[in-house]
């Protein structure tokens, strides 16, 4: 006799890891195949995006988001990884290698803390 599972993701803290655009996804699981700890699993329903079963155990090696051939996956370092830098003269924040300032959303704290 062949007993069902289910997929049952670890509580998690105030990691959010990774997250995945489901407009973009189109569920090919080239994320979840090359993820190292298994942070990705597939869904079980065909179709869907994958599912962040394990955000805490996330080494954030962002193998996923450079994986993903839609651009679907996004990676949140976590606060203590966010390294940024402010100019003296005109007080703006930004990141070597964007023009751009980061969003408002990167200085705050993940969902949950």
């Amino acid at each position: 006799m062949e007993d069902k599972c289910y997929i049952v993701p670890n509580p998690s803290g105030p990691t959010l890891a990774v997250s995945i655009d489901e407009d973009k996804c189109v569920a090919c699981n080239s994320c979840v195949n090359i993820c190292r700890i298994q942070t990705l699993l597939p869904n079980p329903e065909r179709g869907k995006p994958p599912i962040v079963a394990y955000p805490d155990e996330c080494w954030y090696c962002a193998c996923c988001v450079e994986a993903c051939p839609r651009g679907a996956l996004e990676m949140h370092l976590p606060i203590n990884q966010r390294i940024f830098f402010k100019r003296k003269e005109t007080g703006e924040v930004f990141r070597i290698g964007e023009a751009k300032c980061p969003k408002k959303g990167y200085f705050k704290p993940p969902v949950g803390w």
